[in-house]
């Protein structure tokens, strides 16, 4: 479709010059017309009044049939000269259809151009979602066949263990006939119960690498499908709008209890509660500001968010651009803002929560036609003496991610760059604090900027989210929070 436009838009604009130029040529055409027409006359009737003033003083027979040799020259140097510039308007004419016939040729291989990419891309998506559709019916199979298993193993299973009851049960026979010597029939029946518990060992070892190979098969089919789900979804970001995620519908709330509107009260509490998390099971289960007090750190205030069935702890929170996120190093480590409002917790208090145990990180997102998605990382977070740096490891999430995992990322400010890539300084360029990483465009403490700011200098500068493989996505809000990876909080 951007394709499409493109074409559409550079032939408007060479029809444009086109008829700008027929144009100006039809214009000097006219007055060289009108050159050729004046100048016969105004000769004609200076002869004719120098021809009346002759004759007045000439006898009748001494007139001449004949123009004076000064108006002949006049005529044929105006000629000339009408020559001359008919000359050089048919040179001007004959360059200015070579650039015409040019910006043609250039227009037709750009459309034709265009036109073989849009056709690509076409394939490739209609292909892509065809595998999709197949791996997804192979995948409902395979889990239906897992079931059927799981059946006859949950079966097997009470075979075995009436089968084991009657092992103990014949257990219990040889004992006594350790005394008394067994007839041949007990005999007989021994050798056979013992058989057939063999073969039934042996079934249910089947059975279950029958299983194990179908939970691996499973779980590859499930990473097939999500990498092309991801391609798919590529594919359909880079045809929509570029501040706006595609339509998806958002992920339930799982609150069990009913959550209460955040306002500007501050909730007492003893300080003893280590996090949100710890708060919520105490049965503080409303969203709003609380006082927690980490191991071995001082009491302070958090925001605790309500969802999913548990309360987490908020460490960034952007809405209205109120809050200016261009802060020095300090004010990222002590943290700023209005924990009611916009406001970044701090690097020490966060870290003072994460060194406390594993924890997960949320990143909600809204781009600015209210679309909402988010994603969820394993990480851990570094104290000072690493510059609170971040390693990432994707769980979960409904958007492509856009920050590298299993990598150290050094948090960075304008005033203090700690890791300054070829001589170009990311957080002064990019504006805000953030855990850069060869200064990729993605930033969520960005400048607050509204979607018609287009330009790619002050793009780099906002609040964007920028897959490796996708468009800039200019975001409305941004959230982001932590909760213990046991989802309990501690002791």
């Amino acid at each position: 479709t951007q394709n499409s436009h493109t074409a559409k838009t550079v032939g408007r604009k060479s029809f444009c010059v086109l008829n700008s130029q027929r144009e100006s040529g039809a214009e000097n055409m006219k007055i060289i017309l009108v050159c050729l027409c004046v100048a016969p006359l105004v000769l004609s009737a200076r002869a004719e009044k120098d021809y009346s003033s002759f004759d007045s003083a000439v006898p009748p027979e001494m007139k001449s049939r004949f123009a004076m040799l000064d108006d002949v020259r006049i005529l044929a140097n105006g000629l000339l000269q009408l020559g001359h510039g008919l000359k050089d308007f048919v040179h001007k004419t004959k360059g200015q259809m070579n650039d015409i016939f040019q910006k043609l040729y250039i227009f037709d291989r750009s459309f034709y151009e265009l036109s073989l990419q849009t056709s690509e891309i076409k394939e490739e998506e209609e292909q892509l979602r065809q595998t999709t559709a197949r791996l997804q019916f192979n995948n409902e199979e395979i889990k239906n066949l897992s079931r059927e298993m799981n059946s006859k193993i949950e079966d097997l299973i009470q075979n075995k263990n009436q089968l084991q009851e009657k092992v103990w049960g014949l257990e219990d026979k040889v004992t006594k006939l350790a005394v008394v010597q067994p007839s041949t029939q007990e005999t007989k029946e021994i050798s056979s119960l013992k058989a057939f518990m063999e073969q039934q060992d042996n079934h249910i070892k089947q059975l279950l690498k029958i299983v194990e190979d179908q939970h691996v098969q499973l779980d590859r089919q499930h990473n097939q499908i999500m990498e092309l789900e991801d391609k798919v979804n590529d594919i359909e970001l880079q045809e929509l709008a570029e501040n706006s995620f595609t339509e998806e519908q958002t992920e339930p709330e799982a609150t069990p209890f009913s959550v209460h509107n955040a306002t500007a009260v501050t909730y007492a509490s003893d300080g003893a509660a280590p996090d949100c998390t710890a708060l919520y099971n105490s049965g503080m289960w409303s969203s709003g500001v609380y006082t927690i007090k980490p191991n071995g750190s001082e009491a302070f205030e958090v925001y605790c968010e309500t969802k999913l069935g548990s309360s987490w702890t908020v460490i960034q929170n952007r809405m209205d651009g109120s809050l200016d996120f261009n802060q020095t190093w300090d004010a990222y480590t002590n943290g700023f803002g209005d924990l009611n409002e916009e406001f970044w917790l701090g690097l020490n208090k966060t870290y003072s929560i994460t060194k406390q145990g594993a924890y997960i990180l949320r990143i909600e997102l809204q781009d600015w036609k209210d679309n909402k998605r988010y994603i969820e990382y394993a990480f851990s977070l570094g104290g000072p003496e690493t510059d609170y740096n971040l390693q990432l490891s994707r769980i979960s999430g409904s958007i492509p991610n856009a920050l590298p995992e299993q990598t150290e990322l050094r948090f960075s400010t304008a005033d203090r760059d700690v890791d300054v890539t070829n001589d170009f300084n990311c957080p002064e360029n990019y504006l805000g604090g953030w855990w850069h990483s060869e200064c990729e465009e993605t930033n969520l403490n960005g400048k607050y900027m509204a979607p018609k700011s287009r330009g790619r200098v002050d793009r780099r500068k906002g609040l964007y989210w920028k897959p490796k493989k996708g468009r800039y996505y200019l975001l409305k809000s941004t959230k982001i929070m932590i909760h213990p990876t046991d989802l309990k909080s501690f002791d």
